[in-house]
């Protein structure tokens, strides 16, 4: 009755799509008939109704049990929810200026609504006479994981706290999402806003042909015709900086790249960073948490900042070393070269290209042709019908939020629909940068029947040049992987609430199951199943894919000592126990210091670009989650491997019954050991790396 009375009292609303069910196949978002000045009337009626719902329950005059408090609450915010993931999917994939503008008015509301939750007092109380009986209340496990993380997060987001430190909390957390949105809106302004130009032919020395192609095209679209224009975005920047010849340019464009957020402008991050810091110090504080590290890291597998810096620890040492042998072996081809010495930066990547090629008779541009996007998609989907018995689909039928964006629909074995998933490939000026999974729907089980997910698959990949089709580098290819990775874990969950389903896991095990795909992706099972030259549909030739797999190891070091320098930034920010003002650059060089990085290699990010960190409460202290996730992933594939059938459906099965499926239901280790029938072994994670 309240959400009528609601509905027709908001302007606007018989024509904006978030105020009821979606009428789509699928119930997807119909992305063809959203505004942008849908949202911000979407966003304070999705509040209002989740108000609402909330006081209803938080006042009830019946005894709070299970049903009428925990699963209440859990269901409550239909509306909100379906404007959040529409509206914050395309923040990061579609954005502009107007967006931008709205998620500026949005984010401290949405910070205070969820205070005003997770602060009421008379709702607390519920929660916790529920609780305080879960040992005699006769629930399944996935009842009490919701009960269990239901009870800690309102503790975690202050519900025991006085009055005066509730106020000084919600304050807080007003300004952090205001500080983490400046973040990300300035990381991508300052990536878009640089631009080498080359207008001269001799200065394109060295760089593969597709590469010059896509620069002609993108000068071409900037009004720039007969010059090439190069970009900090991924498929630019990098083979930019394996293959150019000219150092200068090449040093031109790692500064830029290196210093984006940097610059003492309006668009610099330093301040942004030492706010956010300072802020997360007293966040920590009010809730009983020393540092923040300290307070994230209680939820996850590694508990405490002493796990993950002893983890840290053990690999840094052998990476080292492995990154020193490499740097001098680079140093030995350079002199031969006659370019400067000793090794900067900027030519880590250029030699290195030069030294695999002369050690192996490999490199990136020889694999291209044989990584079409659509060849590569199609060897996923062959790996996930051999491990699974699943098939895709492509379904044309449903609206997507870009003219580039695909759609494929994902069927089980036995025929049961799975989900939908939409794939996002290439770079523009309203997408940020990187690779990710998200969610437009999650999965969950509503009046007994399984609600299919609706995901989103998201990359920057090199696009289509002249009469080639989109060829992916290699380490494009092993992105495609890992996000297939995350979108399986999604379309596998078969969870009763979506607050426990697919990647709704502690953050250092999410990645596992991404991870793990990974190790498919250069298999010779797998490239004989897929990689085929987009100009003669000739399979990959059998030396090529031995030169791969003897290549394997090459610049592992380099690759370690870059993540886990990037990992010891963020767990040094995150325990640092004073709120005042930091200097972050001067932090940043203690830091690397401290660790004794080679001035040869970056940290993978530096403070005012570490999106992962700084931009969204997805990573912080948490970036060392990759690694974390890997000992586990080399560990759980080795199991495949001593079947001697990496395609082993007996294991798939396994991995997919204790984890796939069961998302958060249960704890991580419990789901690790059920697979595994042990905790994992590090033994793997070091002879995959060469780090043994």
């Amino acid at each position: 009755m309240f959400i009528a009375a609601a509905a027709t009292a908001c302007s606007g609303t018989v024509s904006n799509p978030f105020f009821g069910e979606y009428q789509t196949p699928h119930g997807v978002p119909p992305f063809d008939k959203i505004t942008a000045a849908h949202y911000l009337p979407a966003f304070e009626e999705g509040i209002k109704r989740q108000a609402a719902e909330v006081s209803s329950i938080a006042a009830s005059g019946q005894a709070p049990n299970f049903v009428n408090t925990i699963e209440a609450l859990e269901l409550s915010g239909d509306m909100l929810r379906r404007v959040r993931y529409v509206f914050f999917n395309l923040l990061e994939a579609e954005t502009s200026p107007e967006m931008d503008a709205i998620a500026e008015q949005v984010t401290p509301l949405l910070s205070k609504h969820r205070d005003d939750m997770l602060l009421n007092e008379q709702l607390f109380a519920r929660i916790a006479a529920v609780y305080a009986q879960r040992d005699s209340l006769g629930l399944s496990l996935e009842q009490k994981k919701l009960l269990d993380n239901t009870y800690k997060d309102f503790v975690r987001g202050g519900a025991g706290l006085s009055p005066e430190n509730k106020e000084k909390l919600r304050q807080v957390n007003e300004q952090l999402s205001t500080l983490l949105l400046r973040f990300g809106q300035n990381l991508l302004s300052e990536t878009n806003s640089f631009r080498l130009v080359i207008d001269e032919a001799n200065d394109l020395s060295g760089l593969p042909q597709s590469l010059v192609d896509v620069a002609a095209a993108t000068a071409e679209a900037e009004g720039c015709a007969g010059k090439w224009v190069f970009t900090l975005k991924n498929p630019s920047i990098m083979p930019f900086l394996q293959y150019a010849d000219a150092h200068p340019l090449r040093e031109k464009m790692l500064n830029a790249y290196a210093n984006r957020a940097n610059n003492g402008n309006d668009k610099d991050n330093n301040g942004v960073v030492s706010r956010i810091v300072s802020l997360r110090v007293q966040k920590a504080n009010l809730l009983g948490y020393e540092t923040y590290a300290d307070y994230v890291l209680e939820d996850c597998m590694a508990k405490t900042p002493q796990n993950v810096y002893a983890m840290l620890s053990q690999l840094w040492a052998p990476a080292l070393r492995k990154a020193e042998q490499e740097q001098r072996a680079l140093e030995e081809l350079a002199g031969r070269s006659a370019a400067p010495a000793p090794l900067t930066a900027s030519g880590w990547r250029y030699y290195a290209q030069k030294l695999r090629q002369q050690s192996y008779s490999l490199d990136d541009e020889q694999l291209r042709p044989y990584f079409t996007l659509e060849n590569v998609r199609n060897g996923i989907f062959t790996l996930v019908e051999k491990l699974y018995g699943v098939t895709f689909t492509q379904v044309t039928d449903v609206p997507v939020y870009h003219e580039d964006v695909v759609c494929f629909g994902a069927n089980d074995s036995n025929g049961d629909f799975l989900g939908l998933i939409y794939m996002d490939f290439f770079p523009r000026n309203g997408k940020r940068g990187g690779a990710w999974m998200t969610d437009f729907r999650e999965q969950r089980y509503h009046n007994g029947k399984r609600v299919p997910p609706v995901i989103s698959l998201v990359c920057n990949f090199s696009p289509a040049t002249g009469d080639a089709p989109a060829l992916l580098t290699p380490d494009e290819v092993e992105t495609f992987f890992h996000e297939f990775g995350h979108a399986l874990h999604s379309l596998f969950s078969s969870c009763q609430y979506r607050s426990l389903a697919g990647t709704n896991v502690p953050r250092d095990f999410v990645e596992m199951l991404s991870q793990i795909m990974e190790n498919w992706a250069f298999r010779p099972e797998l490239l004989n199943l897929y990689a085929r030259h987009y100009a003669t549909n000739e399979l990959i030739p059998a030396d090529l894919v031995d030169k791969i797999t003897a290549s394997a190891r090459f610049g592992q070091g380099f690759k370690t000592v870059e993540y886990l320098a990037a990992s010891w930034l963020d767990m040094d920010y995150h325990i640092v126990k004073d709120t005042v003002a930091v200097d972050v650059q001067q932090f940043e060089q203690n830091a690397m210091r401290k660790i004794r990085l080679m001035p040869a290699i970056l940290p993978r990010y530096r403070t005012t670009y570490f999106n992962h960190i700084f931009s969204s409460s997805a990573y912080e202290a948490g970036y060392y989650s990759y690694i974390w996730s890997e000992v586990l992933d080399a560990d759980a594939f080795d199991q495949f491997l001593k079947t001697g059938n990496v395609f082993d459906r007996g294991v798939a099965t396994a991995l997919r019954r204790c984890i796939l499926e069961r998302g958060g239901t249960e704890d991580a280790m419990t789901l690790y050991k059920r697979f595994r029938g042990a905790e994992p072994s590090i033994n793997p994670l070091l002879e995959r790396r060469g780090l043994n």
